[in-house]
């Protein structure tokens, strides 16, 4: 656009100047206006011309160049400024075009140059003329070369800048979605006592206040009271507290933002229900490796005693008495032995070897398998399931060893008294197609305060009972990516349900297109 108006400056110039002198005024009059209207179009089509950027700069270089040379043409008294203008044009193109098509435009403008000069030589002795067209036609290589090179550095690192900031970006991103889902209540408070910023954690242990509610003396006065003594003595209370009704108590720390930042503290929020299991985690795992080595050694004795009450029951002379006692021993060598079996389990944890199930096939296999080796007498042991297949993914030996706690537990609790136990295990899909396993018993359920309960290790309200069955039970469905519940049956009885995961199904799936093509 500049270029177009010094030639609009150049053409039109006041004749009492007579410089430079036009050759042909009219055609220089018209080649200007033209030039002046190409460059205003160009101008205001930018912006749609810039996905097109290398075809546009090229076309604009074939004008200038072909403006260029019709402008020396006719204001030859101006050569110089116009081939030092052209340059500019030449050096700015390159900065966007590859090299080979920069040097391109680089020798249509010497030839350009070169051409009108020799078109002179028949009136005037061109040799000087030719020399500087010679230099100007080195000039655009060179400018053309030095400004592809610095466009191309420029573009690498404008690329590596993008690179830079999308990769800060993510990592900003990754920050604060870590610190959002952290299981510590992080907040940010300055010294005016108001909350910059806060994590999910803090605010479900502030008691889920509203947006709004940012001083911190308002929403946890004692926390507040603790964060101004910290300040103030350097001191900190790791005493526990509740800082609101119903949520667990919390230990808070305190951090400055900066060493050199007085404004900006960082107060984390430990809950301690957190720390109590992560105790009671490490508590049962020493404890589990401690009681397993007892078994070992409890085992061999064990085993001794029995031997020994067997061979007293087979003696021919003994009175009632006796054999009694021989019966007390047995029982309690069988239950002894479960105990050591339950803890055993405990302390090896084996990795689940997940396959895919047909729920209803394998859980008919399993109560024919429990009831030719176990008798179970006037008691009821079925399965229910009349639906469609149910899929589902587990370790078979694992689950096996889930459902037979569940069923062993039903038989013998789930039963009113003086009747016979009547247990089902039901085989049907849940909510959205997730494949549930059930134990279900018809007895007196499990009051409420007890059902709170029955999942910690070694609780029991058995006399003969362990309290690690269905700890066990849910371990190894949680290994199985599954989750073992109790569920409280409506007209009496207890449900145990276990949700197992649906295999992957297939993208190809004709249910899933179905599906897709409902919605």
């Amino acid at each position: 656009m500049a270029q177009a108006l010094v030639y609009i400056g150049l053409a039109f110039s006041p004749p009492g100047l007579e410089w430079p002198k036009l050759n042909q005024p009219d055609f220089a009059h018209g080649m200007s206006l033209l030039y002046l209207m190409f460059a205003l179009g160009v101008l205001l089509l930018t912006r749609r011309l810039m996905p097109y950027a290398k075809l546009t700069v090229s076309a604009t270089l074939v004008v200038d160049i072909a403006a260029a040379v019709m402008a020396v043409t006719m204001m030859h008294d101006a050569r110089i400024g116009i081939a030092m203008m052209l340059a500019v044009n030449l050096s700015a193109g390159a900065l966007v075009l590859p090299l080979r098509l920069s040097c391109f435009f680089a020798a249509m403008a010497t030839l350009g140059m070169l051409g009108h000069t020799l078109a002179e030589t028949s009136q005037v002795d061109a040799s000087p003329e030719l020399l500087e067209s010679g230099l100007f036609g080195l000039a655009y290589f060179a400018s053309t070369t030095l400004c592809h090179v610095l466009g191309r550095q420029l573009r690498a690192t404008e690329a590596l800048a993008e690179q830079r900031s999308t990769d800060l970006a993510n990592l900003s991103q990754v920050n604060e979605l870590i610190i959002r889902r952290m299981k510590t209540g992080v907040l940010l408070v300055d010294d005016a006592n108001r909350i910059h910023q806060i994590n999910e954690s803090a605010w479900m242990l502030l008691g889920n206040p509203s947006a709004d509610q940012r001083d911190l003396g308002r929403l946890a006065p004692e926390l507040s009271r603790r964060l101004y003594h910290w300040m103030t003595s350097g001191k900190l209370d790791e005493t526990a507290t509740q800082l609101a009704d119903g949520v667990p108590e919390v230990v808070p720390r305190f951090s400055r933002l900066a060493p050199s930042d007085d404004s900006h503290v960082l107060i984390f929020l430990d809950d301690t229900s957190l720390l109590s299991r992560r105790a009671e985690e490490l508590t049962l795992s020493s404890l589990g490796r401690l009681s397993a080595s007892i078994a070992h050694e409890i085992r061999n004795p064990l085993a001794a005693i029995r031997y020994s009450a067997q061979l007293l029951a087979e003696s021919t002379d003994m009175n009632p008495s006796d054999s009694r006692m021989v019966e007390i021993i047995n029982n309690h060598c069988v239950r002894l032995n479960e105990i050591i079996e339950n803890i055993l389990q405990l302390s090896r944890r084996e990795r689940s070897r997940p396959e895919t199930l047909d729920l209803g096939r394998w859980a008919h296999a399993f109560v024919d398998e429990y009831k030719q080796g176990n008798d179970i007498g006037g008691d009821s042991l079925k399965v229910i399931h009349t639906g469609s297949p149910v899929a589902a993914v587990a370790d078979p030996q694992q689950l096996q060893q889930v459902l037979w706690n569940l069923v062993q537990n039903a038989l013998r609790y789930g039963r009113m008294p003086g009747e016979p136990a009547r247990v089902m295990v039901v085989v049907r899909h849940g909510e959205h197609g997730v494949p549930l396993l059930e134990v279900i018993d018809r007895g007196p359920g499990i009051a409420p305060k007890v059902a709170a309960q029955i999942f910690e290790p070694f609780y029991t309200t058995h006399e003969y009972g362990t309290g690690l069955g269905l700890y066990l039970a849910r371990q190894m469905s949680e290994a199985n990516q599954a989750a073992l519940e109790y569920v409280r049956v409506a007209g009496g009885g207890s449900c145990f349900r276990l949700v197992l995961t649906p295999p992957a199904r297939h993208p190809s799936d004709p249910a899933d297109g179905a599906r897709a093509a409902m919605r």
